[in-house]
C-alpha cells in the first residue's frame, strides 16, 4: 500500500522512509522488492490474511462479559426504581394525628387553667408540652416521627391536661407507632418536670388516634366556648345565630363544659333542628371529656326531633365537650342546650326486699351516664319464687349485635341482653336473683325500667295462661291466632276449631282471613292457594276477572283495580273514568296516586300543585316501646275540639289555615247544642290537655260548621264535617296542615294507618292528658262486611287490628285517620267514625271514607 502524507507546504507527497529504518510491526511492510503481484500493480500491499476460522466465530467470553453488564445494569435501574416508589409512594410518609389526656400532681389546680388566653395556662401548658414531647423521644418508635403537640384545655381533678400530637411517619410503620402509642399510655410513666418551679407527676397518659376534623376543631378559637356550671344555676347555650337564623357552613364549633370537683354534668338539648342524617351531614356530638376521643364519645346527633323527645346526657365526671361540625348544605336552626352540675351518684344499685318494687338505670329516662356498675341484688319471702319484667329497654350502641352483648348490657342468670327489646321477663327458680347492669366508656341510651314480683313456683299465672318468657296472659288469648306472649309460646301445640284455619307454621288464623291479601300466617300460607285460573285477572277485593278484561276501560273488578297501571309503567293519558286520575285540563292519567308524590304526572303540574302539606319538622320519633303516647308535633295537624266547659270533646283535622274536617256525629244536638259554632273552640298544636296555655298552641274559636246533608244519625253514613275558623292559624313546627286525597286516591288492604287523638286509652275509661296514637291497617272490605253485616256504606272504610287491642276510643271522634305514603307525604285517609266497643277482637272501626268527599269539601271550603 502507498504510504501518502501531507506535506510541509500542504501538498500530498509520497512517503519516504529515511535510510536505515525498519518496518513498524503493525502488519503493514514495506519493501523494493519487485514481486509478482498476479498482474496487480506491484508497490500495493494488502492487510495480512487472519485465520479463517477466527473470522467465522467470535469470542464467547467477549459476549459474556457485555450480557453481564446489561444484565447488572438491568438490575441496578430496577432496584432504583424500586427504591423509588418505595419511599416516595409505597412508604410515604402518612399523617397521624392523636388525641388524649393526662393527669398528673403536683400543680394547684386555678380558674385560670379554665382561660386558653391566660399567662397562667399558657406557663402550664408550656410545661406540660416539652413533658409529652420528653416522653416521645424516649420510644424510639414514636420520637422520631413527632412533629407538633398542642395542649388544648385543663380540668381539675386533680389536674388533666388535653391533648393533641401530630405525626409523619413512613405508611409502613403506622401500625408500630399505634401499638407504640398504646404502650405509652399503659405504662403510666412517672416524670418529674422541674421547669418553671413546677414539679409534676404524670399519673396517666391516655391517647387515641383521631379524626383530623375534631383536631380542626378544636384549633379553631373563633367558635370555642368555656362554660363552667354554678351551683344552684342553670346555664343554656346554642348555636350562632339560634333561633333567628341558621348555623354557619363549614363550622367548627366547641363547647367545653365543666363542673365542680365531685360533681357530674347533667345536658338536656331542649331543641334540636339539624341536617337530616346522611353520610357527611352536620352533626354535634356529646363526649364525656375535654377532648374529642371516639373512645368517649356519648352520642352523635343529626337530624331532627320532638320537644317530647328525651335529649338529656349526664357524663361520668365534671367536664364534658359539645362539638358541632357542619358542612357547605344544611340551613338549619341548631340547637338549645341547657346544663347544670349536681353531686356525683355515690352507688348504683342495691339490695331490694318485698313482694314486688321497681328499679331502674341511674336517671331514667334520661340517658344513663357512661362507666356505670349497677347491681340489684332481688329477695322475695322464701316460699315464692322471684321474677322481673324488663319495660322499655334501650340499651344499643352502634356495631354492636344483641347476641354478643360486648358493650353495654343487662345481666341475669348469667345471661347478658342489650339493645333494643319489647317487654320481657326473666325468672328464677329461687326467692333471691341478682341483676347487673354495666355500661362501657361511650355511646350510653336511655336504659330500662323494670319491676320485680314474686310468685308461686308450683302456680306462676293462677288462672291464666304462663307464656315461656314468664309473662302471664288471659286464658282466651291462647291459641286465638294471635303473639299475645310475644315468643308465641302461645300458639304451640294448639287444635284450630272449626272457624279457624292452620297455618303451615302449626297457627290458627281465623277464616275469615283467608285470601285477604295480607301474610296473617306469617308464612303466607292463608295465601298460598287463592290464585285465579291462569287465564284470570285477580283485582284487589279478591274478584277474578277474564284478563281480557284487564284495561279495557271498565271497572269489571268494582274496585277499579282492573284499570289501574295499564301503561306498561309509562304515566299516559287515557279515557277519564271514576277511578282515573283527572288534571285540571281534563286529562286523565294512568298513574294510581299522583298527586302531590313529588313527579310531575300531568301535562299541566296541576298534581304537584298545593302540596306544601303532610310533612311534620321532625325526623327522630321516640322509641317507647308499646307506648300509646305520640310526640309533640308529630301530629301537626290534629286538633282539640272543647265544647264549653266539658273540655275535650272531638278531634278534627286542620287542611288550610282557615278550615278543619270532622265528624258530623260531633255536632248533633242532644241536652247541649253542639250544633251551635259559639259552643266550640279548637287548640291547634296542642300536646297535653293540660298545657293549652304553651306558646306552640293556637286558640280559636268556631265561626262557621257545615256537616254533610246526607249525614244519617242512626247509621252514621256521610259522617264528615267542615268547620271555619273565626281566624286564620299562622303555620309553625307544631300546626301544620294534612293532605287531602284525591277522590279516586286508594289506601288498599293491608296498608299501615295511624289513628290519633286524646280518648280513652281502654274501654269505658278515662280520657288521655297526653295525645295518642296508634297503629292499625285497613282491612279488606268483602271481610269487613263479614265481621259487621248490613252496617257498611261504600262511604265507610274498615280499619283496625282484629286481633284488639288498638283502636279509637270515645273522644277521638272526628280525628284524623293518617296515611303516609311512599315518598313520605301524609293524607288524611279517613275520620274517627263508629266502632263497636273499644279494641275488641274482630270488631274492626268503622272510619269516613275522605277520598268519597273530596269534591264536597272542595265545593264548601275551596281546598
Amino acid at each position: 500500500m502507498k504510504d501518502y502524507r501531507l506535506s510541509d507546504d500542504g501538498n500530498m507527497s509520497r512517503y519516504k522512509p529515511p535510510s536505515g529504518a525498519q518496518p513498524k510491526a503493525s502488519g503493514l511492510k514495506y519493501t523494493s522488492k519487485k514481486e509478482d503481484m498476479n498482474n496487480l500493480e506491484e508497490g500495493v500491499e494488502f492487510l495480512p490474511t487472519m485465520n479463517a476460522k477466527k473470522l467465522e466465530k467470535s469470542d464467547p467470553k467477549r459476549w459474556m462479559v457485555v450480557a453481564a453488564i446489561l444484565v447488572v445494569c438491568l438490575i441496578a435501574s430496577l432496584l432504583v426504581g424500586f427504591l423509588v416508589w418505595h419511599f416516595k409512594y409505597r412508604n410515604a410518609p402518612v399523617q397521624k394525628l392523636y388525641n388524649g389526656h393526662l393527669r398528673f400532681t403536683g400543680a394547684r389546680f386555678i380558674d385560670a387553667f379554665e382561660n386558653s388566653n391566660s399567662s397562667e395556662f399558657a406557663d402550664l401548658a408550656w410545661s406540660v408540652k416539652k413533658m409529652i414531647i420528653d416522653i416521645y423521644k424516649k420510644n424510639p418508635d414514636v420520637g422520631p416521627f413527632h412533629k407538633e403537640t398542642v395542649i388544648t384545655s385543663f380540668s381539675e381533678g386533680s389536674i388533666i391536661a388535653y391533648y393533641w400530637s401530630e405525626f409523619s411517619v413512613p405508611k409502613l410503620q403506622a401500625d408500630t407507632l399505634d401499638k407504640a402509642m398504646v404502650n405509652i399510655q399503659a405504662s403510666n410513666q412517672t416524670l418529674i418536670q422541674t421547669s418553671r418551679n413546677l414539679r409534676l407527676q404524670v399519673d396517666t397518659i391516655v391517647a387515641f388516634s383521631t379524626n383530623p376534623d375534631a383536631i380542626k376543631a378544636s384549633q379553631d378559637n373563633r367558635c370555642k366556648y368555656a362554660l363552667h356550671a354554678k351551683e344552684g344555676l342553670i346555664t343554656s347555650f346554642t348555636t350562632p345565630g339560634f333561633p333567628n337564623s341558621h348555623y354557619p357552613s363549614n363550622a367548627r364549633c366547641q363547647w367545653e363544659l365543666r363542673a365542680d370537683v365531685g360533681s357530674v354534668i347533667s345536658l338536656t338539648f331542649t331543641t334540636m333542628d339539624m341536617e337530616p342524617c346522611s353520610l357527611g351531614s352536620d352533626s354535634v356530638t356529646v363526649y364525656d371529656t375535654l377532648s374529642p376521643l371516639e373512645p368517649h364519645a356519648m352520642v352523635k346527633l343529626c337530624g331532627s326531633y320532638s320537644l317530647s323527645y328525651n335529649l338529656t346526657f349526664v357524663s361520668s365526671q365534671n367536664v364534658m365537650l359539645v362539638m358541632l361540625i357542619t358542612n357547605g348544605e344544611g340551613r338549619h336552626p341548631g340547637f338549645r342546650a341547657v346544663f347544670f352540675q349536681m353531686p356525683k351518684m355515690k352507688s348504683c344499685g342495691g339490695t331490694l326486699r318485698g313482694t314486688s318494687g321497681n328499679f331502674t338505670t341511674p336517671y331514667f329516662p334520661g340517658h344513663y351516664p357512661p362507666r356505670m356498675n349497677c347491681t340489684w341484688n332481688i329477695e322475695v319471702p322464701t316460699d315464692r319464687n322471684v321474677k322481673v319484667r324488663f319495660h322499655n329497654f334501650f340499651l344499643a350502641e352502634p356495631g354492636v349485635s344483641i347476641d354478643s352483648c360486648t358493650k353495654d348490657y343487662v345481666e341475669v342468670n348469667n345471661v347478658k341482653h342489650c339493645g333494643l327489646k319489647k317487654m320481657f321477663v326473666v325468672s328464677s327458680n329461687s326467692n333471691k336473683v341478682a341483676v347487673h347492669f354495666h355500661s362501657d366508656l361511650s355511646f350510653v341510651d336511655n336504659g330500662f325500667f323494670a319491676e320485680f314480683l314474686s310468685y308461686d313456683s308450683g302456680d306462676p299465672c293462677p288462672g291464666k295462661f304462663t307464656c315461656k318468657t314468664g309473662r302471664c296472659i288471659e286464658l282466651k288469648r291462647r291459641c286465638d291466632g294471635w303473639n299475645d306472649c310475644t315468643d308465641a309460646s302461645d300458639e304451640l301445640n294448639c287444635n284450630c276449631t272449626e272457624k279457624q284455619f292452620r297455618c303451615n307454621n302449626g297457627w290458627c288464623k281465623p277464616k275469615f282471613w283467608l285470601c285477604d291479601g295480607v301474610n296473617d300466617c306469617g308464612d303466607m300460607s292463608d295465601e298460598l292457594h287463592c290464585q285465579c285460573p291462569a287465564d284470570n285477572f285477580k283485582c284487589s277485593n279478591g274478584k277474578c276477572i277474564l284478563k281480557s278484561q284487564k284495561c279495557n276501560g271498565k271497572d269489571e273488578c268494582g274496585d277499579g283495580s282492573d284499570e289501574g297501571d295499564c301503561s306498561s309503567g309509562k304515566v299516559v293519558t287515557v279515557p277519564c273514568q271514576e277511578y282515573t286520575y283527572k288534571c285540571r285540563n281534563n286529562l286523565c292519567v294512568s298513574k294510581k296516586n299522583p298527586e302531590c308524590d313529588g313527579v310531575k304526572d300531568c301535562n299541566d303540574n296541576s298534581d304537584e300543585e298545593n302540596c306544601n302539606c303532610g310533612t311534620r319538622s321532625f325526623s327522630k320519633k321516640s322509641r317507647i316501646v308499646g307506648g300509646l303516647d305520640a310526640e309533640a308535633g308529630e301530629w301537626p295537624w290534629q286538633v282539640s275540639l272543647h265544647a264549653g266547659s266539658e273540655g275535650h270533646v272531638c278531634g278534627a283535622s286542620l287542611i288550610s289555615q282557615k278550615w278543619l274536617v270532622s265528624a258530623a256525629h260531633c255536632f248533633n244536638d242532644v241536652n247541649v247544642r253542639y250544633s251551635d259554632p259559639k259552643t266550640w273552640t279548637a287548640y291547634m298544636g296542642l300536646f297535653s290537655q293540660q298545657d293549652r296555655g304553651n306558646a306552640n298552641v293556637q286558640k280559636r274559636g268556631i265561626k262557621n260548621i257545615i256537616s254533610h246533608p246526607n249525614f244519617n244519625d242512626f247509621t252514621y253514613d256521610y259522617d264528615i264535617a267542615v268547620l271555619e275558623l273565626d281566624n286564620q292559624v299562622a303555620f309553625t313546627k307544631q300546626v301544620q296542615p294534612i293532605c287531602l286525597p284525591d277522590a279516586t286516591h286508594e289506601f288498599p288492604a293491608g296498608k299501615v294507618i295511624h289513628v290519633t287523638g286524646w280518648g280513652a286509652t281502654v274501654e269505658k275509661g278515662v280520657a288521655a292528658v297526653i295525645l295518642q296514637k296508634a297503629e292499625i291497617r285497613v282491612i279488606n272490605q268483602t271481610i269487613c262486611e263479614s265481621l259487621l253485616p248490613g252496617q257498611l256504606t261504600p262511604r265507610m272504610m274498615c280499619v283496625g287490628i282484629l286481633e284488639g287491642g288498638i283502636d279509637a276510643c270515645q273522644g277521638d271522634s272526628g280525628g284524623p285517620l293518617t296515611s303516609i305514603e311512599p315518598n313520605g307525604r301524609m293524607f288524611l285517609a279517613g275520620v274517627v267514625s263508629w266502632g263497636v266497643g273499644c279494641a275488641q277482637r274482630n270488631k274492626p272501626g268503622a272510619y269516613t271514607r275522605v277520598s268519597q268527599f273530596r269534591n264536597w269539601i272542595r265545593e264548601k271550603t275551596g281546598v
